[in-house]
């Protein structure tokens, strides 16, 4: 047994049991009397009808069922890596959910922003914790536990902290900050991944098998199914136009992954991988303006735009833009939330901008002004921050301290998991 495979078991358990410990310590601090937060929680809960607060537990549950069943399926793109990614996707959901309550419990402490109940809370958390999983998919296959980990709880706290920086300075409103979820978890992946080196050019474990592709378009069918839930938490818990507005664009975004992965293709035929990627860019493109717009042939277009976008990309930047930047973008999140996060972002300043040049009949200019002023400074901000720190997680991620793998252990299981079957091991 080499000695690295000792040292990741020497050390994995130990840092999960000290995260934990530390977590549970933070809990006791900031909720420290179980049956007076019960008891607010009952009172509130009267206030509430019954039916809102059913919607507002299935609304969670369903935004949980996606991010730890679907996008646990969604990252089974390698053959050799199936055990890690739904794994380690689930381990690393668990600890980030935990870390970012406390992160909102300790900026409600320091008084940047107001209380709120625990379990919207939780459920804020739920969605926060989404732009780990899109970050892993970038790094996937070449980050171990201890990184990924570490990776994890840097990106949690992170976000947060943009999230609080767009809330206190530019005046977004709360709900407004989570809308930028799938640009910081790509484009933080990203830079991760850029620290790492790259595989040796004849490896092929980091290809996928009709096996790897079918579990994956199974968390694809699964992510889309729940995501006007995840769009209606986002915005607002039961928001109506949000659910059928992305209902609308994920339909129209489907319909078009197909119809371009047979027109794109050599021979005509469906790609698994076109579909894979391009019927979730519709609902990433209409996150942002899922609430406000007021159009469903609006939602139908971004849906449209998004699909173009992620299987136009996929080719684009797989052949041009990553190999130049020296980016190994394992399952795709550049194409498949990138960029359909920027189009959506551009496209609530369009809307907004137009929205309310109807309504002052374009003479209030400085309205105008500062409100262009304002979305574009929470995205530039969001993608500026997830960048930078992405780059210098990513140089951290790559020192002797976290125990990097040999690029020849890339994607693969074995190195990680107990496989009885096989009578060589690591």
């Amino acid at each position: 047994m080499p000695s690295r495979y000792l040292s990741f078991r020497c050390s994995v358990p130990w840092l999960i049991l000290l995260l934990q410990a530390l977590l549970l310590i933070g809990f006791f601090f900031c909720f420290p009397d179980a049956d007076d937060h019960d008891a607010v929680v009952s009172v509130e809960e009267v206030r509430l009808p019954i039916a809102r607060s059913v919607a507002e537990f299935q609304e969670f549950q369903d935004v949980s069922h996606m991010v730890i069943f679907g996008f646990g399926f969604f990252l089974v793109v390698l053959r050799r890596y199936g055990f890690s990614s739904t794994g380690f996707n689930f381990l690393l959901m668990v600890l980030g959910v935990q870390c970012s309550v406390l992160v909102e419990c300790l900026f409600v402490f320091l008084r940047v922003q107001h209380s709120e109940g625990l379990m919207e809370s939780l459920a804020k958390a739920v969605v926060s914790v989404t732009a780990v999983a899109i970050s892993t998919g970038a790094v996937l296959g070449k980050a171990n536990p201890v990184q990924l980990i570490v990776m994890s709880l840097v990106e949690t706290i992170i976000f947060c902290v943009s999230r609080c920086i767009n809330r206190t300075f530019l005046k977004v409103p709360d709900e407004h900050t989570l809308r930028h979820v799938h640009l910081f978890g790509a484009y933080f992946g990203l830079a991760v991944t850029f620290c790492f080196p790259e595989p040796p050019p004849g490896l092929d474990k980091n290809r996928s098998t009709p096996k790897s592709d079918l579990f994956s378009m199974l968390g694809t069918v699964f992510v889309w199914v729940f995501w006007p839930s995840f769009n209606s938490i986002l915005v607002y818990l039961g928001n109506q136009t949000a659910v059928l507005n992305t209902y609308f664009a994920l339909a129209v975004s489907a319909v078009a992954a197909f119809m371009l992965s047979a027109l794109t293709s050599k021979d005509g035929k469906f790609r698994m991988t076109h579909i894979h990627s391009a019927v979730l860019a519709g609902g990433v493109t209409v996150s942002y303006t899922a609430d406000i717009n007021q159009h469903p042939w609006i939602a139908m277009i971004l849906g449209l735009l998004g699909s173009v976008i992620a299987i136009l990309g996929s080719h684009c930047l797989q052949r041009c833009f990553n190999p130049a930047f020296k980016l190994q973008d394992t399952s795709g999140v550049h194409f498949t939330f990138g960029l359909p996060a920027v189009l959506g972002a551009v496209a609530t300043v369009v809307i907004r901008v137009v929205e309310l040049g109807i309504n002052t009949r374009w003479n209030d200019l400085s309205r105008l002004g500062y409100l262009i002023f304002d979305e574009a400074g929470a995205f530039c901000q969001t993608i500026s921050t997830a960048l930078i720190t992405g780059l210098i997680t990513g140089l951290i991620l790559n020192t002797k301290l976290l125990k990097t793998v040999h690029v020849s252990k890339y994607f693969d299981d074995q190195f990680y998991w107990e496989f009885p079957h096989l009578s060589v091991g690591f």
